[in-house]
């Protein structure tokens, strides 16, 4: 059976995936991009962005196995736009008219809308439904391939709790934020379900990889 993948999460040394006040011009709130600034000095992400220059070290290959064997994505309604999206009916995600997704997208709603084909190969479908039952439905539209969980953090732990995750890669980042949405709520003793390890980079981040006991 495929697997259920969760790639390049970052975190806060407090534990939160997100800042407060998140807008459309502020997706990860008052966090800005600084959870992110390791990923941007990686070869992996200037190629995405049509460049060459980078770094190819430890940062560069754990970024990179984001994408290698995926068939399908799920995702929370807040990683697909802003608060308020859905009262816009012609709203069409925050990557523009050719996401860089290339599968279908499974969108977890209260709120479903009609599926969105894009251009690339990605198009979003809008799902009301539970953890177990949208696995269900990206496995069969991923034709044999892994599953990415794209989060928010909300959403990975929905999933998490309900023991669905094989392999989860998250990144720790020397920074406090105090507020937003955190990952790690309710999910104590994960280590007891999980082989954990940790690679620390000279950027300061902390790449901790989370893999199923028992599967």
């Amino acid at each position: 059976m495929s697997e259920l993948r969760v790639h390049n999460l970052s975190i806060s040394i407090d534990g939160f995936a997100t800042g407060a006040g998140q807008a459309p011009d502020a997706p990860f709130g008052h966090a800005g991009e600084r959870l992110h600034e390791w990923m941007f000095a990686t070869r992996f992400w200037t190629e995405r962005a049509g460049g060459q220059a980078g770094s190819v070290g430890a940062d560069h290959v754990f970024a990179a196995m984001h994408a290698p064997g995926i068939g399908a994505e799920i995702m929370g309604a807040g990683k697909f736009g802003p608060p308020g999206w859905q009262d816009d009916p012609g709203y069409r995600g925050a990557w523009g008219a050719n996401p860089p997704f290339r599968t279908p997208v499974f969108v977890l709603t209260h709120r479903p809308r009609p599926s969105i084909e894009m251009e690339g190969g990605t198009t979003f479908h809008f799902l009301n439904t539970s953890p177990a039952e949208a696995l269900k439905t990206a496995r069969e539209a991923a034709d044999g391939l892994d599953v990415r969980l794209g989060g928010g953090p909300s959403v990975v732990r929905d999933f998490l709790a309900e023991g669905l995750v094989d392999h989860m890669h998250v990144v720790q980042v020397p920074i406090l934020l105090g507020r937003g949405v955190r990952l790690w709520d309710g999910l104590e003793a994960l280590e007891a379900t999980y082989h954990i390890e940790a690679v620390s980079t000279p950027s300061g981040v902390t790449h901790l990889t989370f893999t199923a006991k028992n599967r």
